[in-house]
């Protein structure tokens, strides 16, 4: 099998984006860009990966890890200086090397691998990734010749009449003949107005040494789309967001309204989960079958299993078990586990705490920094008091425990096994189990006071 390359550009700094943060790392559906396209090209079995950065060097290799090795473009010289760059990894092997930029979001692994066959099929040299865009301009035409090859590739302001009617544009992706691409990097020139190295040229060369040059035209347009401003990020995440959607559809997962519901790209969802409009799915979460999730759901980074309904709330960074009820209006903070069978329902916040499983917390309560165990019912208004403005303590409720409405539990305290806290009480002290405890004021009634009040004030 023929060596397979890849070298990703992404040193460009993105100054249209008029941004902070680099071009690459821009986020796509909750992944940044360079992400996305390392993600597919990962996918061709390469025997080597390159990236090259430049600006924000350290975050992108941060991101990015050990999946690929890293070579440094100081100056930012042109595409064809970049891929230079990658000459002490890349230049004495042999193979065919792909070469992407970091910029392209929604190109995929298919679309690569058909690059690279085409590529090897017709015995080029280069082979250059193409597409026909409605309106062309702006972009360099493909000129091909009687046998279907690339003849040139003339860019718009140096196209006749004619070439200006071809619709087949130059997409930016290629695959070279590995030794043949870094023999030619060297030739070429930096005589123009930019005075930068152009990867294109790379093409010249080969044709005048006779070399076939080959086109893949993809029937995806979309997919080429390079992102340069805030305005093609926007028209990335919209194709990105109805393609992760369709998946997910085609999969058994019913969204309601595709347009508006928010899937991020590492999403895992089951058959027969139902998605209601106005959520959105982020990070890396996992949901089981036959879930309902929404309308106005807010999940990130959480692990859900089979047969739990989240309405009209927001989870972030915790699991959550089988057949649990949360909502409407419940707020799951990070580090919490929700056993199954668990009811949280509406204005319930719960705070790096355990449920076990069958318990409830029907309304309008504070759960933080608390192991609640299994079959226990809290009463509506109850909190543990967790903070006392310095440090955070640990409440306990063991199993079977009923607290009743309105109770704060003074952290650290525990409330025994099948113990009962009567509405109303402060606990600050352990309750045994299966004790009563009621720690609160004794009712004092005083007769006719308000008559003698009304008296008071008309004397």
């Amino acid at each position: 099998m023929i060596n397979r390359f890849a070298v990703i550009l992404a040193a460009g700094q993105g100054t249209r984006m008029k941004s902070k943060l680099y071009k690459v790392l821009h986020p796509v559906c909750g992944k940044p860009m360079v992400q996305h396209v390392v993600d597919q090209v990962s996918l061709l079995d390469l025997k080597k990966l390159v990236t090259i950065v430049g600006h924000g060097a350290e975050k992108v290799k941060s991101q990015l890890g050990d999946v690929s090795e890293y070579a440094l473009q100081e100056e930012q010289l042109g595409t064809a200086h970049a891929v230079m760059q990658a000459a002490p990894y890349l230049g004495n092997e042999d193979g065919v090397t792909l070469v992407v930029c970091g910029d392209t979001p929604l190109i995929t692994s298919s679309t690569m691998e058909a690059l690279l066959k085409q590529h090897n099929r017709v015995g080029a040299k280069a082979t250059i990734l193409t597409a026909v865009a409605e309106d062309p301009t702006g972009y360099g035409r493909i000129v091909r010749n009687s046998e279907g090859h690339v003849e040139k590739i003339v860019e718009h302001k140096d196209a006749t009449e004619d070439e200006r009617k071809i619709c087949e544009i130059n997409t930016g992706t290629y695959c070279f003949d590995n030794k043949l691409l870094f023999k030619a990097l060297s030739n070429v020139s930096n005589d123009n107005v930019q005075g930068e190295y152009y990867l294109p040229d790379v093409i010249e060369i080969l044709k005048n040494e006779g070399e076939i040059v080959s086109a893949f035209q993809t029937d995806s347009f979309d997919e080429t789309l390079g992102v340069n401003d805030r305005f093609a990020l926007s028209q990335a995440e919209q194709t990105m967001k109805a393609r992760i959607n369709k998946m997910h559809m085609l999969n058994g997962v019913t969204i309601i309204d595709p347009n508006n519901t928010y899937i991020s790209a590492d999403s895992i969802i089951g058959r027969d989960t139902v998605i209601y409009p106005g959520t959105s799915i982020l990070g890396h979460t996992e949901i089981g079958s036959n879930c309902e999730i929404g309308p106005n759901t807010e999940i990130k980074d959480c692990s859900i299993e089979e047969s739990t309904s989240i309405r009209q709330s927001v989870a972030h960074d915790s699991t959550i078990g089988k057949n649990v009820a949360i909502g409407p209006f419940a707020h799951i903070r990070p580090s919490s586990s929700i056993s199954d069978d668990v009811k949280l329902g509406n204005f319930v916040e719960v705070k790096k705490s355990t449920f076990g499983k069958g318990s409830k917390a029907s309304h309008l309560s504070y759960i933080g920094d608390a192991e609640v165990g299994e079959d226990v019912n809290i009463g509506c208004g109850s909190i543990t008091v967790n903070y006392d403005g310095k440090n955070k303590y640990l409440t306990k409720i063991e199993d079977g425990v009923f607290i009743g409405c309105n109770s704060n539990l003074v952290a650290p305290v525990t409330v025994g096994k099948g113990a009962y806290v009567a509405a109303g009480s402060t606990i600050t002290q352990d309750v045994p189990g299966n004790a009563l405890s009621i720690a609160r004021a004794r009712q004092v009634n005083k007769e006719d006071y308000v008559d003698q009040m009304i008296n008071k004030k008309n004397s």
